[in-house]
């Protein structure tokens, strides 16, 4: 499905960039997600450069003690080496995936918000590439696959759905096919989307059982 507005137009990340230069205010995605200052990481959230941009994620190998087969975004912990959070996520997206962080242009981050499982205070960088080389998983036991979904199928209404967990927590997710994206890659997605202009209205009422494959712990 191509895209069905003219948002993606033109210069698609004008309004993104200018609306992660004005420091949005953090989602609190159901509970107070305020940084703890305990430990520290990055995500990539990393968009071709095409009239329809695509949106690239990990599948985390099935092997992993923790989260096997979910979709994330690449990234991991800040490093001792790191300069700053893009830093950490420029060199986990080059080690998960081969991405060369010299192809990268930044638009700017989201704020940090904190991830009770892990502890992590999550900052996510938001670039762009020109989307002309191969990604792959660099480490097989690390890293099961990579994924790329255009902008026009993350937004398409067929594709949104709530995912509900076996505890009772519901939050926005995206059914693309085989895949299942949900958790904070879903709400970080979710959110970016909003900020950019690209959001379109969904049934938030169509809620659907999270998927065996993609509910590891």
């Amino acid at each position: 499905m191509t895209a069905p507005f003219d948002k993606l137009r033109g210069a698609p990340f004008d309004r993104l960039r200018t609306a992660l230069a004005a420091d949005p205010r953090p989602r609190t995605l159901g509970f107070d997600r305020t940084p703890r200052g305990e430990r520290a990481a990055a995500v990539l959230m990393l968009f071709t450069r095409d009239t329809d941009p695509a949106l690239t994620f990990v599948t985390r190998a099935e092997t992993l003690r923790n989260h096997a087969g979910q979709v994330a975004l690449p990234g991991g912990a800040v490093d001792p080496g790191d300069i700053d959070a893009t830093d950490t996520a420029l060199r986990e997206a080059d080690e998960e995936i081969g991405l060369n962080r010299r192809s990268v242009s930044l638009l700017g981050q989201l704020p940090p918000l904190w991830v009770p499982a892990s502890r992590f205070d999550v900052t996510t960088v938001v670039a762009t590439w020109p989307g002309d080389a191969t990604l792959a998983p660099m480490d097989p036991a690390e890293t099961g696959s990579v994924e790329r979904f255009t902008i026009s199928e993350l937004t398409d209404p067929a594709n949104r759905v709530t995912a509900r967990h076996p505890v009772g927590f519901t939050g926005p997710a995206f059914a693309m096919g085989e895949v299942f994206i949900w958790g904070l890659t879903a709400h970080l997605v979710d959110w970016v989307l909003d900020l950019a202009g690209w959001a379109r209205h969904w049934d938030i009422d169509r809620v659907v059982d999270i998927p065996v494959q993609f509910l590891r712990d």
